[in-house]
């Protein structure tokens, strides 16, 4: 910015007349100036000059270096000179002296210099050097003026100041200044006059471009022009202009030699230049600029200067300068303009004024002055004054000027300020030709005549029309308007009437505004001295308004260019009327009036209409009355009773009801508006009263409105009362925002209130439908309250309660209609918290229910407001606002019952219990209301509900309460989302009514409160001040009806909690504010015990289960979060309160005699689900996730609890019966935090201190509890009922906690417990009193069984140290006999299931599913719950027998097993027959579908542990049990193998994640993985049979197994649109990974991975790729030259990125599919990254090709960030290490390798040939193909150097191969290359890339050797058995 073009390249010099450089003269030489010039003109110097002359080698060689530097070509070098000059002139004032010839040829030369820099610099050098020198610059001044003087005039406005500041500096006074010009003058017009002659060629003797010399030049001359212009101005004693000279004074001798000086040079340039003109033609506008100035100052001050020989061309050059185009020419051009056209008047007459000025200046201002109307427009009015009378004809002049002045506006796109302007200067043109008409005119008439024709074309033509956007037909052309570019199009439509033509063009506001502002002045000010001439524009006025109107009329609609009179009218009122004018009335309103108001009477035209309530409201309604409406009447005219006010105000008011009144109100339908506009126009400030009584009378007494019918029946008769109510209220609301200034319209709401109003209202709402839009207006216009500040009522309140009455009946009678009970409920309940009277006794159609219930609510969304007025009547605004929620709430349970219902049929499910819609069109009106009435409620704003008082909130929250619960009890209407429906209604209740917490908890209680059949199992109770839970044993025994609605409520509160929180539904918590000394805190929840629920947390986890949630999901991990807040004492602990309640009803249900579960190990979400007592599944389950899973109560917590449930276990010394059942339950959960070593941090609060005596008790109990165990008899000698022997065991045995998982884990978990010695010795003693053997053992009960089970699993886990030979005989024999029944159930089950499937039909599939359920449901679960702790016993011996880990020691060296292993054998091929028996059923199953094949998996969930177990078994079995197991499988005959079996437990649609992960492992490990994947040799249906390799024949097709190839090869479209967590996307993730899994597990190079490899890039899909980045979220875009620090990942991608790491470093993907289960997206991104790392690693040209072949750039750019930053280091690093560790380097090879730039060189050399390879690998390998170069090649011929570089590249990119491998195949190449072989013509390559063959066969034709595979690939592709090379039969 601010820099020439060009600049800084080069230095511009301006040469004098001479080329050479100037020699110095020495300072005595006065007749010339120094450097040897006067002026510009070079004198020779005479030879004693010469040597009188200052040497340069006697300047300092400093300050001599830098003037060499000036005159370089450089411009940063001459800037640093003249940086360092104004220094040294400071410095070495000494030296300035002898400079300063040189300096004034360098001054001169540089400010002609191109860079400004340089011209501004040279300036504050030249004030440092006068500074300095001071007075010796005397003798050179005369030669330095004239520069100094031009560059003051620099375009440049630094470069010009720096300039006067020097020449300041040089003379600080300002008459030293006018002194030096005075004494310098012809010097510098010199100086100048030979600047003018200069050309842009002689600017510069160097080689300068030419535009850097034309813009030199121009400014060289367009400065000269102005220092002329200022030096003439200044020496001829014009000083206005020239502030710095002002006040100079000077010698008078002095002042006249430079006066004449000054004219005799400005005469001689005028001359000699030409006057200058031909600076007029120049392209720069400063030039131009600069010489309308300079012409006139000579017109100023030299005007002799214009004579007769050059007059004819001055005058046409400046006369016609209007053809300037450039703005910035246009002031100067106008001041030249205007002194010419003053001083010289009769050059006009000297040329073509037409041709040359005229013409010129109609198309300037057609142009709007080309851009520049801030200086043109304000001097138009000047001109006209200077333009000679004589020279023009006035009229045509005039005219055309006004014309084109006018097209050259700018409507759209002009500036507010240039729009000002240009209205200001046609005002003032405007009126200057209507006032000096007489310049233009002979004699007086045609004076007259010329002001009314500008006023009729151009105030009429022009400004009235164009702003009525209207056009004369009989001027059209003249008034068609352009924007500055031409570019407008104007649409003019034919009028009928030939009159006016309509132009279809909206102009803006503002330019319609100013436009009317300035008709409106002219008019005002032609009014102050020309009156007279208003008449012409009145009568254009009148016939105008005429026409709209007749338009208007014809149309039978509004023209629009009414409004803009009304506007007109208007803004004549503000700038005219208001200040006392009159001719608006006279020439305006009264003539127009007088002309068109017959024609408005006849005709009813609502455009006329509009005009008289425009004119009413600025003249006033009694002028219009008496002017209009009187005449023609028997009535007197009120100017003849002008006198009398009274009689005055009489006639008014009887001549506004006789005939104002019966026009303005005639019913017509398009006038009614604007009738009722001038009826409320018409209103007198003192008569209003009387003149609203008689609107009133008139409008309510029509015809067919009796107020006494039923009905307002007359539709347009009410439809015009509710418009004029509608306009009085508008003109009210006006009024109070100062619009209106009728002191009326303020009056208060009472005086417009009227007994008929409230008859007419009252009629209206009262009606039977249908109900039209005029009655919902009328009443909406009467009540008001559309808005809270909208309350002006204009009816009486008796009339107001009696409408919102019948509003309600309507909603009521909706209500009472509706197909749900609750419903009607509310109905009855609003009718009878209300009136009776609200209920409709007749029987109404649907369709009429509807459409008033549709009208009472169009009436309250425009009246709501107005129930502020009845805020006192505490039922009403209940009640109506309770049936709008209830309305609202019953359309939407209609919509959603409707949509269930729709997709209910489509799965053809029975419809007998759900309501009827067939009626569709009921259901969508239902949806439309409900919709209403929403966005109604919607629209009440908080204000209002903040504004109800309590009473009405209490009211309305009692009703809606009900209504909820109504709805929620309603089991009649069930269906999915009741539950949630209601919730919302209740979210939507507490944030509109309630003000604060305790309202809120208030409604909650009401809601939650008891009913007949709530709460079920306990009851709310109050004790001491406190609320707490009681045990209701009388109602545990409820019907199906009562059930069903309790468990609807349950899930309805699981909402509440999931939506409010758990803290204010239960805990009944308050927002407490916590403020502190320094600042108010946030406010959070606090316990109240006033509102706490305890109760209701019991009732709903004795419910346990409900539709759409459970306990254990929906509850209790809300209860664990809020027990972690809690920090009071267990007695004010609602958790604590609950437990105990829940305990108590254990005890009472315990009574009834059932038996409590039994485990070995802490109890499992499975097991209490199995509960069957309420209470106790509640207690345990509470238990277990406070100190279990959630480990959010300690040992504190439970020694409490414990000696609780002690102190009730006796009742004095008789045992209670009802604690001992279910004791074991409890100490299952409660006995784990009791038995873990106590540091003595275990406490709830760090106040409460540990108590070791509680260890001690426990001990104490325990070893009590064991004795009275050993007291009991043998077990096999136990009878059913008799004595407690049973409970005393189950409770000891619960006292050992064991872990469920079983293992080494669970043994030190029992080595690290809390238990005694005397414990563990007691318990051995239990564990071999009823030990026995085989042989003597009698059959037991499942009862014993399951005691005894119980008992040997706790006796191994804490005894197994003491343990004999016999015991582990025992436990062995034991695990066996349990294992193996159960293994027969499942073997039997395998066989049925084969039988019924080879038996039955496939059409058949709903009878086979049926006997598919009777198969599998044979087991028994007493049998499974025994064989489940029979393989926790096996877990535990296994454990015993592993010492894998260091840290076992201690169990290991204790530990001998070796003898006991064949039978563990025997025992772990029973577990996997257990394991093969559910799979084979399984995929026999599944050839039938999946519902069969989900009928053997769903099977299994019932007993999930007991297969967890099974699963921990297999996966920790040894590799020949496993395959023993498989052959044994494939030796039993079924019609499914077991690879089948495992494919079907792995692909199960019901989940079980150990036994799935059993069977992935034991697929993707040996001997199984080598089978796994592609169909074997074996012979027959054998799945197994000695393990294969796809190695035998290298063109032998591989194919994968049927399980995995569709999912692999030919996987269904749509799975980009699946579920991210389908089971389809999960199975072929596993499947994948299997896939990967054996490829890794295959010997690297080896054929049958190769082959494999090949089989999948052939046939595999690439669609796996894309849903594995659906899984990976990447931000698209990323750029690739991001950090992995500048990059955030979403947790999907970050974990994604995390697994595709670890995949390959590992090159394992058991982690992820390990963790897979519970399926969700974190999982399944983890399971995506893992394997697109290993497919980088294993099938990276797989991938590349996918890559490459994505369109998607975003996509891809994104996916290759991600390769780049988390996947390719590990991938780069590792290749890099193989090939750096597996090429082998000799004497002839060698190999560097390069980490940082990822590139490899390989170098061959042996004898005179060698080759360097060159393989660099991209930062993102490998999506982006490796490049392979050959830099060096030396005695390899050009062809074989290609073919094997082409070998290589297709090695390295197309193929899976390795780098190292390609690498070593290279060299091998070379190799055999020297030995003599020659290479494959097919592959170019002697080693083949894949089996590292040689070429063997040949052709016997051409003898040429090819690979095996080469020539097979060839004939399977060519599909011939020809030669590649001479097509011979090979």
């Amino acid at each position: 910015m601010g820099k020439q073009k060009g600049e800084g390249g080069r230095t511009k010099t301006r040469p004098s007349s001479s080329s050479l450089a100037a020699s110095l003269l020495r300072s005595g030489a006065t007749t010339v100036g120094f450097g040897g010039y006067v002026g510009s003109s070079r004198l020779e110097p005479s030879v004693s000059s010469r040597e009188d002359s200052v040497p340069l080698a006697d300047i300092d060689g400093e300050v001599a270096q830098h003037l060499k530097r000036l005159g370089r070509k450089d411009p940063t070098t001459k800037l640093k000179a003249l940086a360092s000059l104004c220094i040294l002139f400071k410095e070495k004032p000494g030296e300035v002296v002898h400079i300063l010839p040189q300096w004034v040829f360098e001054y001169k030369r540089l400010l002609l210099d191109y860079n400004r820099d340089v011209r501004r610099a040279t300036h504050d050098a030249m004030t440092n050097l006068v500074s300095t020198v001071g007075r010796g610059l005397a003798p050179h001044l005369k030669s330095l003026m004239g520069p100094w003087w031009f560059s003051q005039f620099d375009p440049i406005h630094e470069v010009s100041q720096a300039a006067r500041r020097s020449f300041q500096t040089a003379f600080p006074a300002q008459e030293r200044r006018l002194d030096a010009l005075i004494l310098c003058a012809s010097e510098i017009f010199l100086y100048l006059d030979e600047n003018l002659k200069l050309t842009p060629q002689a600017m510069s003797d160097k080689a300068v471009p030419m535009d850097e010399l034309d813009d030199m030049h121009q400014r060289v001359i367009s400065s000269s022009l102005l220092a002329i212009t200022t030096l003439i101005d200044i020496l001829l004693g014009l000083q206005s202009e020239r502030p710095d000279f002002d006040k100079a004074t000077t010698d008078a001798k002095h002042a006249s030699r430079a006066k004449a000086v000054a004219i005799s040079s400005a005469e001689k340039m005028f001359s000699s230049h030409k006057y200058f003109l031909e600076f007029l033609k120049s392209q720069s506008p400063g030039v131009r600029s600069a010489t309308y100035s300079v012409l006139g100052c000579f017109i100023k001050h030299i005007p002799h200067a214009y004579n007769e020989g050059n007059m004819k061309i001055l005058s046409a050059a400046i006369l016609g300068a209007f053809q300037e185009k450039d703005p910035a020419c246009h002031s100067s051009m106008w001041d030249v303009v205007l002194l010419f056209s003053k001083r010289f008047p009769d050059s006009w007459h000297l040329s073509n004024i037409q041709k040359t000025v005229l013409t010129r200046f109609w198309h300037f201002l057609k142009k709007g002055c080309h851009g520049s109307q801030e200086v043109s427009y304000p001097t138009l009015v000047l001109f006209l004054d200077t333009i000679p009378p004589k020279s023009i004809n006035g009229e045509q002049f005039l005219l055309s000027f006004f014309q084109n002045l006018w097209a050259g506006r700018n409507p759209f796109h002009s500036l507010s300020d240039d729009r000002l302007t240009f209205f200001n200067a046609l005002k003032e043109c405007f009126l200057w030709g209507i006032y000096n008409a007489s310049r233009f005119s002979k004699d007086v008439n045609t004076v007259g005549q010329l002001q009314v024709s500008l006023i009729d074309n151009v105030l009429v033509m022009l400004l009235w029309h164009d702003y009525l956007s209207v056009v004369s037909s009989k001027n059209q052309v003249q008034c068609l308007s352009e924007d500055s570019n031409g570019l407008l199009e104007v649409d003019v439509q034919p009028s009928d009437e030939g009159q006016i033509e309509t132009l279809n063009i909206k102009y803006p506001q503002t330019y319609i505004h100013d436009l009317a502002k300035c008709i409106v002045e002219i008019l005002s000010d032609i009014s102050t001295k020309e009156c007279g001439l208003l008449s012409a524009f009145s009568a254009s006025f009148q016939k105008d308004c005429l026409d709209i109107l007749h338009r208007a009329d014809t149309s039978q609609k509004s023209s629009g260019y009414t409004e803009e009179i009304v506007n007109f009218l208007f803004l004549v009122e503000k700038h005219s009327v208001q200040k006392g004018e009159s001719w608006p009335l006279v020439y305006l309103a009264q003539p127009m009036l007088e002309t068109f108001f017959p024609f408005i009477k006849s005709m009813d035209c609502p455009d006329g209409m509009r005009l008289l309530a425009v004119v009413a409201e600025i003249f006033g309604p009694q002028t219009i009355v008496s002017k209009f409406f009187v005449s023609g009447k028997e009535h007197p005219n009120c100017d003849f009773v002008d006198g009398d006010n009274e009689l005055k105000s009489k006639l008014f008011l009887q001549v506004f009801k006789d005939d104002v009144i019966p026009c303005c109100l005639h019913g017509n339908y398009l006038s009614s508006s604007s009738c009722i506009d001038l009826l409320l126009a018409l209103l007198d400030n003192e008569l209003f009263l009387e003149q609203w009584d008689s609107i009133i009378s008139y409008a309510t007494q029509l015809e067919g409105c009796s107020t006494t019918e039923a009905g307002y029946s007359d539709i347009g008769r009410v439809g015009m009362l509710a418009m004029l109510m509608e306009k009085v209220r508008i003109r009210i609301e006006n009024k109070k925002l100062g619009i209106c200034s009728n002191n009326f319209w303020g009056s208060p709401p009472e005086c417009w209130n009227h007994d008929l109003l409230n008859s007419a209202a009252i009629s209206i709402v009262c009606r039977s439908p249908p109900f039209h839009a005029s009655h919902i207006r009328f009443l909406r216009a009467v009540l008001a309250g559309s808005s809270e500040d909208e309350q002006t009522c204009f009816l009486s309140r008796e009339a107001v309660m009696r409408i919102f009455d019948e509003l309600l009946k309507n909603f009521i009678t909706l209500l009472m209609q509706s197909d749900f009970s609750w419903a009607k409920h509310v109905g009855s309940l609003i009718v009878t918290a209300r009136s009776d009277d609200l209920m409709d006794s007749c029987k109404s159609s649907f369709i009429m229910v509807l459409d008033a219930a549709k009208f009472a609510l169009e009436v309250l969304e425009g009246s709501f407001y107005c129930l502020k007025l009845l805020d006192d009547d505490c039922t009403l605004i209940p009640c109506i606002l309770g049936a709008i929620f209830s309305i609202e709430w019953e359309c939407n349970m209609t919509n959603l019952k409707s949509i269930e219902y729709n997709a209910n049929m489509e799965s053809s499910v029975s419809t007998s219990e759900i309501i009827d819609f067939d009626a569709q069109a009921h259901v969508e009106s239902k949806l439309a209301l409900s919709d209403s009435f929403y966005a109604f409620r919607c629209k009440i704003s908080t204000q209002f509900w903040k504004g109800l008082s309590y009473t009405i909130r209490q009211k309305l929250g009692c009703i809606l309460v009900q209504v909820i619960r109504s709805a929620v009890f309603d089991i009649d209407i069930l269906f999915t989302d009741q539950a949630s429906l209601c919730c919302k209604w209740v979210q939507d209740v507490l944030q509109l009514i309630c003000l604060d917490h305790d309202e809120e908890q208030s409604i909650l209680d009401q809601l939650l409160s008891e009913r007949e059949f709530w709460p079920m199992w306990v009851a709310p109770i109050v004790k001491e001040g406190r609320r707490s839970a009681t045990v209701k044993v009388a109602t545990m025994n409820a019907d199906i009806h009562e059930a069903q609605q309790h468990h609807q409520f349950v899930a309805f509160v699981q909402e509440l909690i999931s939506s409010l929180g758990f803290s204010r539904i239960i805990a009944g918590s308050v927002l407490s504010p916590i403020t502190s000394s320094v600042e108010e805190a946030p406010t959070y929840l606090v316990p109240s015990f006033t509102f706490s629920r305890g109760w209701l947390a019991a009732e709903m986890i004795c419910s346990w289960k409900w539709h759409g949630g459970s306990a254990l999901v929906s509850l209790l991990p809300y209860l664990t979060g809020y027990a972690k807040t809690l920090n009071s004492s267990l007695e004010d602990n609602l958790v604590y309160s609950l437990v105990n309640t829940l305990l108590d009803g254990a005890l009472v249900q315990g009574a009834t005699g059932q038996r409590s579960f039994f485990n070995a190990w802490t109890v499992t979400d499975d097991e209490v689900d199995n509960i069957q007592d309420p209470f106790l599944r509640g207690l345990v389950s509470i238990l277990s996730s406070l100190m279990i899973n959630g480990s959010t109560w300690g040992k504190d917590e439970a020694s409490t609890l414990f000696t609780s449930i002690i102190n009730k276990l006796f009742i004095g010394t008789t045992v209670n019966k009802s604690c001992l059942r279910i004791l074991p339950s409890i100490l299952n959960v409660l006995i784990q935090p009791l038995r873990i070593r106590s540091t003595g941090g275990e406490n709830l609060s760090d106040d409460v201190p540990h108590d070791p005596t509680k260890e001690e008790s426990v001990h104490d109990i325990v070893v009590n509890w064991l004795q009275t165990a050993l007291s009991s008899p043998p077990l096999v000698t136990w009878q059913a009922g008799e004595h407690d022997f049973e409970e005393w065991v189950r409770v000891a045995l619960s006292c050992f906690p064991l872990s469920k998982t079983g293992g080494i884990g669970t043994l030190k978990m029992a080595l690290s417990s809390n238990v005694s010695q005397a414990e563990k010795t007691l318990l051995l003693g239990l564990f071999r009193k009823h030990r026995c053997d085989n042989a003597s053992m009698m059959p037991l009960s499942v009862s014993l069984e399951t005691t005894l089970s119980r008992l040997i699993a706790v006796s191994v886990g804490y005894c197994w140290q003491e343990f004999d030979e016999n015991d582990w005989g025992f436990v062995l024999s034991q695990l066996r006999r349990w294992i193996e029944s159960v293994v027969v159930l499942m073997e039997e089950i395998a066989e049925n299931v084969d039988s019924l499937t080879n038996a039955s039909s496939s059409n058949n599939l709903e009878a086979l599913v049926s006997k598919l359920e009777n198969v599998v449901h044979i087991l028994d679960p007493s049998l499974m719950d025994i064989a489940r702790t029979a393989l926790f016993i096996l877990t535990l011996f296994c454990g015993l027998s592993e010492q894998q880990q260091p840290e076992d020691a201690e169990i290991s060296q204790q530990w001998r097993a070796e003898r006991w292993e064949p039978l563990k054998e025997r025992i772990l091929e029973g577990v996997f027959r257990l394991f093969f028996a559910t799979g084979v059923a399984e995929a026999i199953a599944s050839s039938y579908g999946e519902e069969a094949s989900s009928v053997v998996s769903s099977a299994r969930l019932s007993h999930s542990h007991f297969w967890e177990l099974v699963a921990s078994s297999v996966i920790h079995s040894p590799h020949d049990v496993r395959n023993t197991a498989a052959h044994s499988l494939e030796l039993w005959g079924l019609s499914k193998g077991p690879i089948s079996s495992l494919y079907a437990i792995l692909f199960s649609t019901k989940v079980i994640p150990s036994i799935q992960v059993a069977a992935y492992i034991f697929l993707s490990t040996e001997p199984i993985c080598s089978m796994a994947i592609t169909n074997g040799n074996s012979a027959g249906n054998r799945e197994i049979g000695p393990p294969h390799h796809i190695e035998s024949s290298v063109e032998e097709p591989v194919l994968l197994r049927a399980e995995i190839s569709d999912i692999i090869e030919r996987p269904p479209a749509e799975i980009l649109e699946m579920d991210f967590v389908s089971q389809y996307r999960v199975n072929a993730f596993i499947a994948w990974a299997l896939l990967l899994t054996h490829i890794q597990s295959l010997p690297p190079s080896s054929p049958a991975r190769e082959r494999l490899i090949q089989r999948i890039q052939d046939y595999a899909s690439s669609a796996i790729l894309d849903c594995l980045f659906q899984h990976i979220p990447l931000k698209l875009g990323s750029a690739l030259n991001m950090k992995k620090k500048d990059v955030e990942l979403p947790m999907e991608a970050s974990k994604a990125a995390a697994a595709a790491k670890r995949a390959i470093t590992t090159c394992s993907l058991l982690f992820a599919v390990e963790s897979l289960w519970p399926v969700g997206t974190e999982q399944m991104a983890t399971l995506s990254g893992a394997i697109y790392g290993l497919m980088l690693c294993l099938l990276p040209a797989y991938v590349r090709n996918w890559f490459t072949s994505l369109r998607d750039r975003p996509t891809s750019s994104a996916i290759e960030f991600f390769t780049k930053v988390w996947c390719s280091p590990p991938l780069l690093a590792d290749e890099l290490s193989k090939i750096r560790d597996a090429v082998v380097v000799d004497e002839n090879f060698s190999v560097s390798v390069s980490k940082s730039a990822y590139e490899v060189i390989a170098t061959y050399e042996k004898e005179e040939s060698g080759m360097d390879l060159v393989i660099r690998l991209p930062s993102c390998y490998p999506l982006r193909p490796v490049d392979v170069d050959c830099t060096r090649s030396l005695g390899i011929s050009e062809v074989k150097q290609r073919k094997w570089l082409l070998s290589m590249i297709a090695f390295v990119r197309n193929q899976n191969g390795a780098i190292a491998e390609a690498i070593c195949i290279w060299k091998s190449n070379f190799d055999k290359e020297f030995e003599g072989i020659e290479e494959c013509p097919i592959c170019y390559s002697i080693i083949h890339t894949t089996n590292h063959s040689l070429p063997r066969l040949a052709c016997k034709t051409c003898k040429h050797k090819f690979h095996s595979a080469c020539l097979y690939k060839w004939f399977s592709t060519s599909h011939k058995s020809t030669c590649p090379l001479c097509q011979t039969p090979f």
